[in-house]
């Protein structure tokens, strides 16, 4: 998987309904039209949205007569938690290095209102 993979995965799920879906795949494997329930649009709508997803290759569904199973990718998960975890300890990294300098300083503030005989 590459950055626009990357991309393609995260423009998908900038939609409220297919972060819906995947959500809802995660308990399991699902019939289009069991993902269709909750949602007030056609079967030709969610079609659209399971294509998107298909292509950002956060889901799947095999070959073979109807229905089919929708699967969720982990392979996709997986690629946007590298990414997260990879920004994560970037910044807790730089956290760590705030929290020594402010410990630091307050024990230069605690010298000097020591030495002040305070």
């Amino acid at each position: 998987m590459t950055a626009d993979t990357l991309s393609q995965v995260f423009a998908a799920l900038a939609d409220p309904t297919r972060r819906d879906m995947v959500g809802r795949l995660s308990a399991g494997d699902a019939t289009v039209g069991q993902l269709a329930e909750p949602y007030r649009m056609s079967l030709q709508a969610v079609y659209k949205h399971l294509k998107v997803l298909e292509e950002a290759g956060l889901v799947s569904r095999p070959r073979g007569p109807q229905p089919r199973p929708v699967r969720l990718e982990v392979r996709a998960l997986d690629l946007m938690d590298t990414w997260i975890e990879r920004h994560r300890a970037r910044v807790e990294q730089r956290y760590r290095r705030l929290d020594a300098v402010l410990d630091d300083m307050r024990g230069d503030e605690d010298e000097q209102d020591h030495g002040d005989g305070h």
